[in-house]
């Protein structure tokens, strides 16, 4: 289409509308979501929609976190373990796995050859099972949890699970480069045979932290 095509029709459609009235203010009260706020409630959705998905959902306190992570890595065979920036230091602090620090940033070739990676999260979702990564503190760059094979995420509660997506987009800042995960990763062809670890990690653990 030419410039002035597009010119003509653009103007024939601004002439067709130049006296229609005003649209009525759409109405946006619509619930926002379908789960009591019950942070007890929450967390056990949580739990429940993260296993649906696939995923191996673990509870501790903050003084568990480190004998977990340490345990679930040797379960893995993780020898070698990516640490983003801002990591906390205690979560590692029982593992005996090689700790590749993201600073400088890892080669393609260095990150695919770690074993796992362990970050945190920003926020949770409930409803849908969902951890959302923004590259914030403790969680890196989107490449640190979409090459190792192995994901483990730890997850603070209650403060960081909400119960819907209307709930988690305004704590999420949509300049920051988003990472929503539910689940590891998978696939499925024509036949509907499932395939897991084809666009990310193939076994994802979530460390849901309760107290303290």
């Amino acid at each position: 289409m030419s410039q002035n095509s597009r010119e003509r029709i653009l103007a024939r459609i601004r002439s067709a509308v130049a006296d229609a009235p005003e649209a009525a203010p759409v109405a946006r009260d619509y619930r926002t979501a379908h789960t009591p706020d019950d942070p007890a409630r929450l967390l056990d959705l949580l739990h429940e929609n993260l296993v649906d998905y696939r995923a191996h959902v673990h509870r501790t306190t903050p003084d568990g976190v480190a004998a977990l992570v340490a345990r679930l890595l040797a379960e893995r065979g993780a020898r070698e373990v990516v640490v983003p920036p801002g990591l906390p230091e205690e979560w590692l602090a029982a593992t005996g796995a090689v700790r590749r620090f993201d600073a400088p940033r890892l080669t393609p070739y260095e990150l695919d050859g770690a074993d796992a990676v362990v970050t945190g999260c920003a926020v949770a979702i409930a409803e849908t099972g969902t951890i959302v990564l923004d590259g914030g503190p403790g969680q890196g760059r989107r490449a640190l949890t979409l090459v190792p094979d192995l994901h483990l995420c730890v997850v603070r509660a209650p403060e960081q699970v909400v119960a819907s997506v209307p709930l988690a987009l305004p704590r999420l800042d949509p300049g920051r480069p988003l990472t929503w995960i539910s689940g590891p990763s998978a696939t499925s062809d024509i036949e509907l045979d499932r395939v897991e670890g084809v666009h990310g990690p193939r076994t994802l653990e979530v460390l849901l932290v309760t107290g303290g």
